[in-house]
C-alpha cells in the first residue's frame, strides 16, 4: 500500500510533513520555494476543508525554521507588515480597509524583498474584492487545491485506523464514502467517533455497528 499519511492530527502542528499531498505536488513545491527562497507572490484557492490553512501554516513554519520572519493576516485588524513573508488567509472576507492594506503590500513587496502567499475560496476572477486588488491577485502564481480521489481517501482512513489499532474493512469504507461528506476534516471526525465506539463496545468496526452508531446520533454529513 502506498504510504500517504505521516501524522495527520487536527490538533497537532500543521507542517508539510503531515499534509496529504495527493495531486498537489506542484503547489507544495512552490510553497517550499516561497518559504525558503522568497519567491512569489502566490495565490491558492479551494473550498473549506481543502487544506488552505494547513498549507499557509506549514509555509510559515518552514520559513521561520530557515530564519525568516512571518506575519499572518488571519485577522485583518492586526496587519503586521514588517516581515519577510506575509501569509493571508480567507482574503475574500477582507473589509475595504484591509483590502487597501493588502494592495499596498503587493506594491511594496518587490522593492522590500517581501514574499506574499494569499489564500481564498475562489479563483481570482470570482473574488468579490476591489478591482485593483483582484487584478494583483490574478497576477500571482496561482494554484487550485485538487481534491482527493476515493482511492486516496480509502488509503488515508485505512492507514489512520491501523495506527489507532483498529481496522476498517472495504464495506465500511465504501459506506462512509457513499453516505458521508468527503472532505478530510469530516472524515477525521468520523474516524474519531469510530475509534471511541470500538473501544467502548470492545468490538471491531463493522457495518452493523456503524449503522447502530448512526441510529444513536452519529452524523456522517455533519
Amino acid at each position: 500500500m502506498k504510504q500517504l499519511v505521516l501524522d495527520i492530527g487536527r490538533d497537532g502542528p500543521r507542517r508539510f510533513e503531515n499534509f496529504v499531498v495527493g495531486s498537489n505536488e506542484a503547489l507544495v513545491a512552490a510553497l517550499h520555494e516561497v518559504a525558503l527562497a522568497g519567491a512569489g507572490p502566490l495565490y491558492l484557492w479551494g473550498p473549506a476543508g481543502s487544506g488552505r490553512s494547513h498549507l499557509l501554516e506549514a509555509c510559515g513554519a518552514l520559513a521561520m525554521d530557515s530564519g525568516r520572519t512571518i506575519a499572518r493576516w488571519t485577522d485583518p485588524a492586526d496587519r503586521k507588515e514588517t516581515a519577510d513573508l506575509l501569509l493571508v488567509d480567507d482574503v475574500e472576507g477582507f473589509d475595504p480597509v484591509a483590502q487597501v492594506a493588502l494592495f499596498n503590500a503587493f506594491n511594496r513587496a518587490p522593492a522590500e524583498g517581501h514574499s506574499l502567499v494569499v489564500a481564498g475560496g475562489a479563483p481570482p476572477r470570482d473574488l468579490a474584492l476591489r478591482e485593483d486588488l483582484r487584478t494583483r491577485i490574478g497576477q500571482c502564481l496561482g494554484f487550485e487545491l485538487q481534491p482527493f480521489d476515493d482511492d486516496t481517501r480509502r488509503d488515508i482512513l485505512r492507514q489512520l485506523a491501523e495506527r489507532r489499532g483498529f481496522r476498517l474493512d472495504d464495506e465500511v469504507l465504501g459506506f462512509l464514502l457513499r453516505h458521508g461528506r468527503r472532505d478530510l476534516p469530516n472524515l477525521l471526525a468520523v474516524l474519531d467517533a469510530l475509534d471511541t465506539a470500538s473501544l467502548e463496545h470492545k468490538r471491531p468496526i463493522t457495518l452493523p455497528l456503524l449503522r447502530r452508531l448512526m441510529q444513536g446520533g452519529l452524523d456522517l454529513s455533519a
